[in-house]
């Protein structure tokens, strides 16, 4: 894969956004727990869903805003996106979810967590969470991204809707993830990799079973398989 100026544009652009979405909503997390009553814990599902808002219209334009592996593949698998920029985007949303708990560490106080999803149920309980969720936000996702006929212009409003609330609901049954990056980097902070695959492969199913329903109802024929050097669609993904 030769990595052209715009491919690493769009690289650059889902590290930005990834690393807002780990620094801010993570952080939160962070600060929670380091500075106890400074940060109430109902306002962080809202922080997740303001950031991603956000980040839609500073970089969707640019890479599409999936800030989400789970995202990414989903777009393939539903022909929306080139499989051969697969690694690159998930290589920049990883980058950029390492970076942004790197410096969380760096700019806070030690503590214990670093904001890391823990299931607080049975771990079936906790995997089904996760990809009924995923799916819920990657239904939005597809909505507003990828038909015509959708609001363009409120796709950020409504995914980050959507994210909020997600997270309310889901956080504190599994902390809802719904992000494979926003998953994995907390986690190896904390050293707790023994449930990461919950939130590595639950999101990821999720996601491809939403996107594929979407595309079975959309009441039009799915668009051609899409070429290699087509600019993505604008997509979105979680906290």
């Amino acid at each position: 894969m030769r990595l052209d100026q715009s491919l690493f544009s769009k690289m650059t652009a889902e590290f930005i956004g990834t690393f807002a979405i780990v620094f801010s909503g993570c952080g939160a997390i962070m600060v929670a727990e380091r500075f106890p009553g400074s940060l109430n814990a109902a306002a962080i599902p809202a922080i997740f869903g303001l950031i991603v808002t956000a980040m839609i219209y500073a970089v969707g334009h640019i890479s599409g805003a999936h800030l989400n592996p789970a995202v990414t593949a989903a777009f393939a698998v539903a022909r929306h996106f080139p499989v051969r920029q697969i690694p690159a985007y998930w290589l920049a949303q990883i980058l950029g979810a390492l970076a942004a708990t790197g410096m969380s560490t760096l700019l806070l106080p030690a503590g214990a967590g670093y904001g890391a999803a823990i299931p607080h149920v049975l771990v079936i309980q906790a995997f089904g969470w996760e990809i009924l969720l995923t799916f819920f936000l990657m239904f939005v996702v597809s909505a507003v991204a990828t038909d015509t006929r959708a609001v363009g212009t409120m796709a950020g409003a409504a995914v980050g809707a959507a994210v909020t609330v997600c997270a309310y609901i889901g956080g504190p049954i599994t902390g809802a993830a719904l992000n494979p990056a926003r998953a994995l980097a907390p986690a190896l902070a904390e050293g707790r990799t023994d449930v990461l695959w919950i939130y590595l492969l639950g999101p990821t199913i999720g996601a491809i079973m939403a996107a594929k329903l979407y595309e079975w109802i959309r009441c039009h024929a799915p668009a051609e398989t899409i070429k290699e050097e087509t600019k993505t669609e604008a997509a979105i993904g979680c906290c």
